[in-house]
Formats: structure tokens, C-alpha cells, sequence
């Protein structure tokens, strides 16, 4: 191939998101002058949009998805002395709020063919210190919950949804981030509903948990100078909550568009030494990110990047591995998926924008890395 004939197929494309905008551009220009900054109406108003869209009671915007895990861990009562379950190959978030609740992170090993939580690993980890667990749909899959649900019953473990991936994923007729007790979502701009900045959102359908989720993003206050809990200044950004819910309306579409990419990556690529993550008939991905995976990652990367499609490796450490968690005294080998997966998994560009030309493109160059391998 010519470098005349590349391509260059970017992750992300911000200036589709924001196609006839104008309308959009006004408000925000109001805003400003208003100085409709903190905690105002447009607040407000895109929570109860994201809270009627998720087929839940209450949201509540926070500062990002870190935040919304976070907070979610506080308004349970979670901190030092209890254990929280999640997946060794989540990102690294979702662990560090638990640390930062003051808990201990617990990990179980992924699923060999989901990348998910290995369900048959969580009873296994529930000691009489658990309080919660947390259910990660990565790359945009829906957890399967009716299992986790009853294990979490069963042993009165509060679910936490981390759906900071998966805006709009459904299992049958319940969208994701619904099903738990509490549902965390991340918009940060990399994110199929994108802020252009940071944010976050925690939903829950008990009115209890709403009310102390206000009181501490805002710094505990009950009222203006009341403060009746030690909280945080955690809220969501009032120019955000403009743009989320301009964007909100355009979150299935865009959904739609991202499975459409997926099936034609699937579609051209499955004669090929790679695997994808499973899906289920009963589910709605939404492909926050599209995965393939392969034993040679690395050398296909170099082979993309050249050829200006921008692949990405996530993640390439998984959490037990991580610096940043070693006083947890977790070592190599004791799950085995997530390192393999660390190790062979690699994100193509997925875009509600993609083009027919980009996604053939993208395979044509994954092929041609294969080619030599496949006529042997």
C-alpha cells in the first residue's frame, strides 16, 4: 500500500456531534450571561430527561464518573473495614473509588469470551465484610444481571451499576445503569453521551439514596450553610447538563449507527485469526468501544498506526497489576483472563459518523497484516 492511499480513520470526530447546533449555541451564550453556572435549572432539567431515558426515579449529576462511584459507595455507608467485588479488567476507576470510600477493593477474574465479571467467581469472594458489589458493562456490553442480582439478594450485597461505557445498553426491556441499586455513569467526552468536558450521573430508583446523593455532592449542605453531613463538591456542571441533554435526544440514533459499524467489522473480519467479545440475542450493545482480539496485538497496532487508523489498546495493565494498587499484594498470575486479555485485546475506531469507506478501509488494513499468515 501507497502512502498515497491511507487513510486516516480517528477515534473521534466532535464536530459531527455538534452538526446544526445553533440552537444549542444560543442557550449556552445565555448561559453565560446569565450566569447560569452551578446546580441551575439546566441541571435539573437534564436529570430528569437522563432519569425518564433510563426508565428510572432520580438522577444526579456529579463531576465525573469517578465521583459517581465514588459518592455511591458514601451514601451506602461503605468505607474502611468493608469489601466491594468488581472485575480485575475493569479501568482503573472503578477500583480507585472503592479504595477512596475507604473499602477494600476484592477482585474476581473476567469471563474467557464476555471480558465480563466471572459470575461463577462472586460467591466464591462474598465474605460477612461485603457490602457491595459492583457490575461493570465494559466496552458497552450489558452486564448479564439476573444471576448477580439474586447472588447479591441472597447475601444482601448492595449492586452497583458502573455503566460509564454503556449509555443506552439494554437487557430485554431494562436499560443499563436501572437495574442496580445504584447506576454510575461517566460523560466524559471520549463517551457515547459526551460532555465537552467532564461529568458524571448516579441514578437510583430510592428516594432515600437521591436525597443524600444531593446532600453530598454539595458539600453535605441540607440547606444553604446547613451542613449535616461531611460531603463533597462534587456537582455537575450546569453548561454540561445543557449540551448532555441537547445531545440526549441523538443517543440512540447514534447507538444504532455504532452497532451498524460493529456488524460490518464483524462481518468483514471473521475469517480472520481474531475474536470478538460475545453477545447475547436478549441484549443491546452499544459498543462504546469494538474490540478485536489476537496473540499478535502489538505488531498490529505498529500496522495500523503506520497506516494512520487510530487503534488504541485498552487496558494493557490490569488492575491487580497496577502500581497504584500495591498494597493489595495481588500478583501475576492470579487472574489469568484479565492478563491474557490485557494482552491481546485491541480497540478499533468505532464512530456513529464512521463511513462505509472508513470501516472497509480499517479491515483492508487488518487483512493485509494478515495476509502472509492466512496463505501459509
Amino acid at each position: 500500500m501507497e502512502a498515497s492511499d491511507f487513510m486516516k480513520v480517528p477515534r473521534y470526530n466532535y464536530p459531527a456531534q455538534f452538526e446544526n447546533s445553533q440552537d444549542l449555541t444560543e442557550r449556552l451564550g445565555k448561559m453565560l450571561l446569565a450566569g447560569h453556572y452551578i446546580l441551575a435549572e439546566e441541571v435539573t432539567n437534564f436529570e430528569n430527561a437522563f432519569a425518564e431515558y433510563l426508565g428510572v426515579k432520580h438522577v444526579r449529576g456529579v463531576n465525573s464518573g469517578t465521583d459517581a462511584l465514588t459518592l455511591a459507595l458514601r451514601v451506602l455507608g461503605i468505607g474502611r473495614g468493608d469489601e466491594v467485588i468488581t472485575q480485575a479488567n475493569t479501568f482503573h476507576a472503578t477500583v480507585a473509588a472503592i479504595a477512596l470510600a475507604g473499602a477494600t477493593p476484592v477482585l474476581t477474574d473476567a469471563d474467557e469470551h464476555s471480558y465480563l465479571i466471572n459470575e461463577a467467581q462472586i460467591a466464591c469472594t462474598i465474605t460477612s465484610k461485603t457490602r457491595a458489589l459492583i457490575a461493570v458493562h465494559l466496552y458497552g456490553k450489558p452486564t448479564p444481571m439476573a444471576r448477580i442480582l439474586e447472588i447479591a439478594g441472597n447475601s444482601a450485597v448492595a449492586l452497583i451499576e458502573d455503566a460509564a461505557q454503556a449509555h443506552g445498553a439494554k437487557l430485554g426491556d431494562k436499560t443499563m445503569g436501572s437495574v442496580g441499586l445504584l447506576g454510575c455513569f461517566s460523560f466524559h467526552p471520549s463517551k457515547n453521551l459526551a460532555a465537552a468536558g467532564d461529568g458524571g450521573a448516579i441514578a437510583t430508583d430510592d428516594s432515600g439514596l437521591a436525597d443524600r446523593l444531593q446532600q453530598h455532592r454539595a458539600l453535605g449542605q441540607a440547606s444553604q450553610n446547613h451542613h449535616v453531613v461531611l460531603g463533597y463538591n462534587t456537582k455537575l456542571d450546569a453548561i454540561q447538563a445543557q449540551i448532555l441533554h441537547w445531545k440526549l435526544s441523538k443517543l440512540n440514533a447514534w447507538n444504532e449507527s455504532r452497532r451498524r459499524v460493529a456488524a460490518r467489522y464483524r462481518e468483514r473480519l471473521e475469517q480472520l485469526p481474531v475474536s470478538f467479545q460475545s453477545t447475547h440475542p436478549d441484549e443491546l450493545h452499544v459498543y462504546h468501544l469494538f474490540t478485536i482480539r489476537t496473540d499478535r496485538r502489538a505488531e498490529l497496532l505498529a500496522h495500523l498506526q503506520r497506516l494512520e487508523v487510530d487503534a488504541v489498546v485498552r487496558y494493557p495493565v490490569p488492575i491487580h497489576l497496577q502500581p497504584a494498587f500495591a498494597d493489595y499484594h495481588w500478583c501475576p498470575g492470579q487472574f489469568p483472563v484479565a492478563e491474557r486479555l490485557a494482552k491481546e485485546l485491541l480497540c478499533l475506531p468505532i464512530r456513529p459518523d464512521m463511513t462505509v469507506d472508513e470501516v472497509d478501509y480499517v479491515t483492508d488494513c487488518v487483512r493485509s497484516f494478515f495476509r502472509g499468515r492466512i496463505s501459509a
